[in-house]
């Protein structure tokens, strides 16, 4: 095995993904809580590409998130999960459910 590899192999999955750089929350469109803490951008100013590219990240990034991280990163991201799959599901309330996915009632 390469040093390399074997160095991707002990990153976190943020720093294994080249395209990762945080929520994409940038100051002139984010929205701030009370305190001026970043939150993201408002779920509904993101374009269909760019709000399914944020879920993967959130997705990708959930279980060393709950694992891992400050109880406050973990509310953050479980904020903004919901921020996100709300708005999602806003704009495709007649989605194609999997019939593989179903059970029997």
């Amino acid at each position: 095995m390469t040093e390399s590899v074997r160095r991707a192999g002990d990153a976190s999955p943020e720093q294994r993904l080249p395209e990762w750089d945080g929520d994409h929350a940038r100051t002139d469109t984010a929205t701030a809580d009370g305190d001026g803490e970043l939150l993201g951008i408002d779920p509904a100013e993101l374009g269909d590409e760019d709000l399914i590219r944020e879920m993967q990240s959130l997705h990708r990034t959930r279980l060393d998130t709950l694992r891992h991280a400050t109880d406050s990163a973990l509310a953050n991201h479980l904020r903004r999960t919901a921020e996100l799959e709300t708005e999602y599901l806003a704009r495709h309330p007649g989605r194609e459910v999997d019939p593989s996915r179903l059970r029997d009632a």
